[in-house]
């Protein structure tokens, strides 16, 4: 997070103070943010796909209708502000759902987003005397560089590993990086933590490598509790679904210690769209999440339509006030297998509820009406329990998606591109393949 003048130092102290201050700020609060998307408005008037609007009035934000990710990612340059090389940084999506956005940033676009992360994640990092370790993959999201500045803003030693860098950074030296720096806190994408947590299991390694380890945050891809319960157990730590948001939108939403994903209203304007239109998010709702992100500099956007099917909740343990929010995904996520409509978090969590399993890939012909499942094995598992194992999975298919594998198999090794994580996965491309009827593996 550069801050290299009076002005930006100025902006990160208020931005500090309204995430702080407005962290439980509902949309009744209409001072607070009437004040902040009137900022936001006359910031998107700038740019080619908001300057037909007229000044800003609550009523005609109101009216306003919702900006689709596909117009964004249609034609991307429209929604900016500042040319792409005026940006103090440059990314690009990942390009799981389309082609990757150029999502330039400036020095205020990732204060603001850091600070408002950092602040929600204070309590549970802060003062711990952690170290923490970002084992990322090599990539051109925010996600690390978000990660960095979280861990200065907080005060906390940090280091980055990429261990699909191809000739600077492999699993051998990331070990050898673990055993000095001994981190407590791992910031990981979920599908490099379970290739790592194979490479450590096969080594006997994992029991001395997790005794310094106190959390897993997952992000840069999707987790399900299943998954995050078997890791946890392996790793003898906590492990977490740190964030939610997007390369377009910044982070939306993060974790507290009790592993619920909490919307952050300081920092955005959230709406939900349905069957009554668009209205304010509050509890108790669900539809699809839209958000007006209220510090985004480069790219600012009005009622941005996620596309996720979201459940709004109150009453979390940790005793924030703010909703906390349940991520179903797009019904675009979804793939047909067998006739029936398949999204990651629903086969991860048949997959992953046994934690004996390091990785999946579903095989389908070419007509969709053969599908089989081929599982990676934990190296420590009983290779006499897999029928067993394989009745339950097909039994669990059946009851919550509809469908039985016409085979489930275990195997020693999955590609790796099954669990390379971040801009490297995509569910769609990296866990189907396409394959003759009945063709071995």
């Amino acid at each position: 997070m550069k801050i290299n003048s009076r002005s930006d130092l100025d902006f990160m102290e208020r931005i500090q103070q309204e995430v702080t201050a407005h962290r439980t700020a509902s949309p009744s609060d209409e001072t607070y943010y009437a004040s902040k998307l009137g900022e936001t408005w006359d910031r998107a008037r700038q740019t080619s796909a908001y300057a037909a609007l007229d000044t800003f009035s609550t009523d005609a934000f109101r009216g306003l209708g919702a900006t689709s990710k596909d117009a964004l990612k249609s034609r991307p340059l429209d929604y900016l502000r500042v040319p792409v090389d005026a940006g103090l940084k440059y990314y690009q999506t990942t390009g799981t759902t389309g082609t990757p956005t150029p999502t330039p940033r400036t020095a205020r676009d990732m204060i603001a987003n850091t600070v408002s992360v950092a602040e929600a994640w204070r309590g549970m990092l802060a003062g711990g005397g952690h170290r923490a370790l970002i084992l990322l993959p090599s990539d051109i999201v925010p996600v690390a560089d978000l990660m960095v500045g979280v861990c200065e803003f907080l005060d906390i030693p940090h280091v980055k590993a990429y261990p699909y860098t191809t000739g600077i950074s492999d699993w051998d030296r990331i070990v050898g990086l673990w055993e000095v720096f001994r981190p407590t806190v791992v910031f990981v994408a979920p599908g490099v933590l379970l290739e790592f947590s194979q490479v450590l299991k096969r080594r006997g390694l994992l029991d001395r490598l997790r005794e310094s380890v106190e959390l897993l945050m997952l992000l840069g891809e999707v987790s399900t509790p299943e998954l995050r319960a078997m890791a946890g157990s392996w790793w003898d730590a906590r492990a977490y679904d740190a964030s939610y948001g997007s390369t377009e939108s910044g982070t939306l939403a993060a974790c507290c210690a009790h592993d619920r994903l909490h919307l952050l209203r300081g920092a955005n304007y959230f709406e939900i769209a349905g069957g009554d239109g668009v209205v304010p998010a509050e509890a108790g709702r669900d539809g699809r999440l839209v958000v007006t992100p209220l510090n985004n500099d480069a790219r600012p956007l009005l009622r941005l339509d996620m596309g996720d099917e979201v459940s709004l909740s109150d009453g979390c343990p940790c005793g924030q006030d703010t909703p906390t929010v349940t991520v179903h995904g797009r019904g675009s996520d979804g793939t047909e297998i067998k006739g029936s409509r398949v999204r990651t978090r629903d086969l991860e969590g048949i997959v992953y509820a046994n934690r004996d399993v390091m990785g999946y890939l579903i095989e389908i012909d070419g007509t969709g009406t053969w599908a089989r499942l081929l599982l990676e094995r934990d190296p420590g598992t009983d290779r006499d329990a897999e029928r067993a194992r394989n009745d339950v999975i097909q039994r669990r298919t059946d009851e919550h998606l509809g469908f039985r594998w016409d085979e489930v198999r275990f195997v020693n090794r999955l590609p790796a591109t099954t669990k390379s994580g971040g801009s490297q996965k995509s569910w769609k491309r990296s866990n189907f393949r396409v394959v003759d009827e009945g063709v071995p593996a």
